[in-house]
């Protein structure tokens, strides 16, 4: 008896790249609430300039390489890499420092590689990285917590600032930016004072910058939804925890007043959104079980170097950027054994 068969694959899987896209993006939605509630409307209106920058720099190139423009523009990728690298720019910033930003990640280090799932570079952390090197004035001008300001910019008042340059009558720009705890603290401890001085200053909290630490406590929940998801693993995450905070920890004990503590660390800069949002990059990161732990511990041991000796306050963005060049040597290594042979995959 002859029976119809279909093609192979004769499995499908309910997964999709916009499936996953929109997971991450539903885990960034606490943190973009606590940035909101915390530094105002700046957030949500780059997110709505960066979004409409990185679909629009998505049409040119896909129209330019030929390819159909309904599946890449749903799958939420530039969506995603917009929102990534919206949440590392100062609230206030200039327009188009965004705009340059995002059309860089998306033009450059997304589709001059082929397009999605062909850079080698995290696109987000590319765009950052151009604009920290290219334009670090700008890069470091963040507002303040509305609890440490004098006043609330209107949603009017944000608009004029970032796409005009306008602010409000009686206020300078000194009154509205500042720079970030982890900067404040660098260029205070190079003026020879203790960490224990610098952290009784009203813009720290008890746990890291003020405000910061919710917003960063917002990403951890994200975070951990990720995981309950089973839309990250969770070596990355660990490794770059690992990474980071065992030197931290060594670093304090031997010298608490020159060295901040690992649980400053933990809650300030990129350090929770690094570790679960953007090392873990399927695309960029080492795919194999043990590489994931070295891939991420190699993030967290750089973020270190460079918090405590580099020119940067913080590290995150260079250190998963030197990792994805690491990555295919990492995987090459430390493939796992074929069941039931002595071998390993090659």
């Amino acid at each position: 008896m002859e029976f119809e068969t279909s093609t192979s694959p004769h499995l499908h899987s309910t997964n999709s790249v916009t499936k996953a896209m929109g997971v991450v993006l539903l885990a960034l939605t606490p943190g973009i609430a606590a940035y909101y509630y915390f530094f105002g409307w700046g957030i949500l209106i780059k997110l709505g300039l960066g979004i409409t920058t990185a679909l629009l720099c998505e049409v040119v190139m896909l129209a330019i390489r030929g390819r159909p423009l309904r599946p890449f523009l749903t799958d939420l990728s530039a969506i995603l890499t917009a929102t990534l690298l919206v949440l590392a720019l100062p609230p206030l910033s200039p327009w188009w420092l965004t705009v340059v930003g995002i059309a860089f990640a998306i033009i450059v280090a997304k589709h001059l590689y082929g397009g999605l799932g062909y850079n080698p570079f995290n696109p987000a952390m590319v765009g950052f990285v151009v604009l920290m090197i290219s334009l670090p004035l700008e890069m470091t001008s963040w507002l303040p917590p509305e609890v440490l300001a004098n006043f609330e910019l209107s949603f009017t008042d944000t608009l004029g600032v970032i796409f005009l340059g306008l602010l409000p009558d009686g206020i300078a720009l000194d009154a509205l930016t500042m720079a970030t705890p982890l900067d404040t603290l660098k260029t205070q401890l190079s003026l020879g004072k203790s960490v224990g001085e610098i952290l009784q200053q009203p813009v720290f909290g008890n746990l890291g910058g003020r405000g910061w630490e919710w917003v960063f406590t917002a990403y951890l929940a994200g975070g951990i939804f990720l995981l309950w998801r089973k839309a990250i693993g969770w070596q990355i995450p660990l490794g770059v925890m690992l990474g980071l905070l065992l030197p931290a920890t060594v670093m304090y004990l031997l010298n608490p007043e020159a060295h901040i503590s690992p649980i400053v660390h933990f809650f300030s800069g990129a350090t929770v959104l690094g570790a679960f949002f953007v090392a873990t990059d399927p695309v960029t990161a080492s795919t194999t079980p043990r590489g994931r732990v070295l891939f991420g511990a190699g993030v967290g041991l750089i973020t270190f170097l460079i918090r405590t000796w580099g020119g940067f306050p913080d590290g995150i963005a260079f250190a998963v950027l030197l990792m994805n060049m690491a990555a295919p040597t990492i995987d090459y290594y430390t493939q796992p054994r074929v069941f039931g042979t002595g071998r390993k995959v090659r």
